[in-house]
């Protein structure tokens, strides 16, 4: 019995030596994208944000002109509906696939 705890402790310092590299580099980008925000940065989020939409309601008529989407003719926006219901529709029927039968859908 006591063999077989001298080589677990051996394996689990096998185990911490081979990890360490990795732990270490994980808990340096841990230390700095894992901070919670500073008070600083709402401020300036609230900023950013508020710039986007100051931004975004000037040049909303622009955009809109330059998209165009005011110029898409009734069979093309037609089109675009039936391609959509087409997608919908293979997304659905691959779930009932996936579950092999059809309970748990309205069908």
């Amino acid at each position: 019995m006591s063999q077989l705890v001298a080589k677990a402790k051996t394996l689990v310092n096998k185990m911490i030596v081979a990890a360490r590299p990795q732990l270490d580099e994980f808990w340096k980008y841990a230390k700095v994208e894992l901070t919670p925000p500073l008070p600083a940065d709402f401020q300036k989020l609230k900023q950013t944000a508020e710039s986007a939409k100051l931004a975004s309601k000037k040049d909303m008529k622009g955009q809109l002109k330059k998209s165009g989407l005011s110029q898409v003719t009734v069979g093309e926006a037609w089109l675009n509906v039936l391609v959509t219901v087409e997608v919908i529709t293979w997304f659905y029927m691959g779930e009932v696939i996936g579950r092999r039968h059809f309970v748990g859908y309205k069908v």
